[in-house]
């Protein structure tokens, strides 16, 4: 590949930077691509619009949910070192897990913690508690508060539970803290030098914060959250990193497992292992899921992603093994989510010559939609479904547990926890998607707006899928 390519790359990327910088969608955008030993990042915009601080090249920020590939990382090398058996009952190493259905932790295996199968409904659980022990204040919590979805193993619902508890037994079977093995065994090893996993550390470098707009002026105000509490690292909650670490991460996966530094940080079939399909729930919204890696089909290519929210800030990390690509990128609100998926798909076609075929074909007609009508429940969310002028209309409603913890989730949702019924449209039975959308908005990233309905018992169906998350009938 020539510099010239890549030079192209960055000057686009800098172009729709700019563009929506400008318009006020997002105060500050930093994104880099790797691609057949060239790599560039570009920044441009603020990091904070309370301080006018830029958004430099080297500028950090949470990596949100993209630390579950590293979370799965430290799994495997557990693995790898005979420590952990992916196939072992998760209580064999941590006998204190249990959940408020008697006997259903009993059941959930290593693999399913980060294969996002294990059935824990804790997605919106989240504990305050700061240190060396917060991950295990969280499996402690799980027993009083949080029951099952399903069977584990039974289907694919995105789990940041799994992640947390798989934390918690990294911690155990090490005897060291989340944030000191995540250091010894993933941040020095990739040579992700710019990486940390605290405010405290992250305020010593340049570090961006997370925004929302203000529904009233529409200007963009700071987050009054840094980040989510310790009992969330695992997940994504507290580690902190540069473009440049998690582009050094991504090509750790593309070289299997041996990172840029020289040091081998996984083996070859440990890498393969996480690429491999684990769980596939065939439906166009939920791409098959690896281990920690969620695969996007794209036509021909898969896309191995993750992406990450944050309080008012969301990344992206995506590996294209077959054209030797990696793309991260970061921007500091929650829309910037739209940006980095029209940079990934203007890089699939444009700068790697890859068709993306249309994801979803013209709607059918005469969908009966009487199976999906209900109430769906999943831990601390309601979501009534019912048939208005002929489409599909979701409520969805947020019922916190305690003022702990709706005060933490209305700080990372950035005050609105509520939203506007939203009305859907079939595409066919089981499938559907958000009203006055066109259908190519869906081919991307975005795919994830669409909702799936799955396991249809006497005409009903038992379970709604939306962003790859199932509530359950109730």
């Amino acid at each position: 590949m020539s510099n010239n390519a890549l030079r192209a790359v960055a000057a686009r990327i800098s172009e729709q930077a700019a563009a929506h910088c400008e318009a006020g969608d997002i105060p500050g955008f930093v994104a880099g691509v790797h691609h057949a030993g060239e790599q560039i990042v570009v920044a441009h915009g603020v990091a904070n619009v309370a301080t006018g601080a830029p958004m430099l090249q080297d500028t950090g920020f949470l990596l949100g949910s993209v630390t579950k590939v590293l979370t799965t990382t430290l799994v495997l090398q557990q693995v790898e070192r005979g420590v952990l058996d992916l196939g072992a009952p998760v209580v064999r190493y941590l006998p204190e897990l249990a959940l408020t259905v008697p006997g259903a932790a009993d059941k959930i295996l290593v693999r399913h913690l980060i294969s996002h199968t294990n059935g824990i409904d804790a997605d919106l659980f989240f504990p305050d508690a700061k240190g060396r022990y917060a991950l295990k204040t969280y499996v402690e919590g799980l027993a009083s508060g949080c029951g099952t979805l399903f069977e584990p193993g039974e289907q694919l619902s995105y789990s940041n539970g799994g992640m947390i508890v798989a934390g918690r037994l990294l911690e155990v079977v090490t005897g060291l803290s989340f944030s000191d093995l995540l250091e010894r065994d993933i941040y020095r090893p990739v040579g992700m030098t710019g990486s940390s996993t605290s405010a405290e550390q992250a305020i010593l470098r340049s570090t961006a914060v997370g925004h929302f707009l203000d529904p009233d002026t529409m200007a963009a105000r700071p987050t009054g959250m840094f980040t989510l509490p310790d009992t969330w690292g695992p997940a994504g909650g507290t580690p902190i990193g540069t473009v440049a670490d998690l582009l050094a991460f991504g090509r750790t996966h593309l070289a299997g497992g041996v990172s840029p530094t020289g040091a081998r940080v996984l083996s070859a079939g440990s890498t393969a292992l996480m690429q491999e399909v684990s769980y596939d729930m065939d439906t166009p919204n939920v791409p098959p899921m690896g281990l920690g890696w969620v695969r996007y089909p794209f036509g021909d290519t898969t896309v191995l992603a993750m992406s990450g929210a944050s309080p008012g800030g969301v990344s992206i990390l995506c590996v294209m093994p077959e054209h030797d690509l990696v793309f991260a990128a970061f921007g500091n609100t929650p829309g910037a989510i739209m940006l980095q998926d029209e940079l990934l798909r203007w890089l699939l076609t444009e700068h790697l010559g890859v068709r993306i075929p249309a994801l979803i074909s013209e709607p059918e007609q005469d969908v009966d939609l009487t199976p999906y009508v209900g109430t769906y429940r999943s831990d601390q969310l309601r979501i009534d479904v019912s048939i208005v002028d002929g489409r599909l209309e979701e409520r969805v409603t947020y019922e916190p547990a305690d003022a702990s913890q709706e005060h933490i989730f209305t700080e990372f949702a950035g005050g609105a926890t509520s939203a506007p019924p939203q009305r859907y449209v079939p595409i066919r039975p089981g499938l559907f998607a958000p009203a006055g959308y066109p259908p190519e908005t869906f081919d991307g990233y975005l795919r994830l707006l669409l909702v799936s309905y799955h396991d249809l018992r006497d005409g009903q169906a038992r379970f709604r899928n939306g962003g790859g998350r199932l509530t359950r009938r109730a």
